[in-house]
């Protein structure tokens, strides 16, 4: 019975895997994919520029917010995709929410990484029902209050 769904799953696999699906000769580096519909990717609008791009506009801003401790953070994190930016500037509405600040500090102990350097609060004692950029500028972490 084992054998037979076996050889049924093989079989399935052969059908409806395309032949072109794999690694391709770059191996792990871009994970499986079929390389017949390169092209096609390589035509799809790309949606996150990175933070190089926002510092042709706003250099000053970038280059200040880089001596914080959210420098190593992309702009775009917290503004949103730059994909019709400048063209339409409403599209980078900028993220304030409290969930967004708490994927990084939300308090979690996490021995064997890193992530127990970031600060955490107990989001149900700090301020519970305040957005953390009513009191925290995420522009100047350094500072405690603004």
């Amino acid at each position: 019975m084992v054998i037979g769904i076996v050889i049924l799953i093989l079989l399935a696999r052969i059908i409806y895997v395309p032949k072109d699906f794999g690694t391709q000769e770059r191996g792990y580096m871009y994970s499986y994919h079929r390389a017949g519909n390169e092209e096609e990717w390589k035509n799809f609008p790309v949606k996150y520029r990175g933070s190089d791009s926002c510092l042709e506009c706003h250099e000053e801003k970038g280059t200040a917010l880089k001596m914080t401790l959210h420098g190593l953070i992309p702009c775009e994190n917290c503004h949103g995709a730059a994909l019709d930016h400048p063209e339409n500037p409403e599209k980078l509405a900028i993220d304030r929410s409290r969930e967004l600040c708490l994927r990084c500090h939300a308090e979690l102990f996490m021995p064997s990484s890193g992530r127990n350097s970031i600060p955490g609060i107990d989001d149900g004692e700090h301020n519970p029902g305040l957005e953390c950029t009513e009191c925290h500028n995420p522009h100047n972490p350094n500072l405690e209050e603004m």
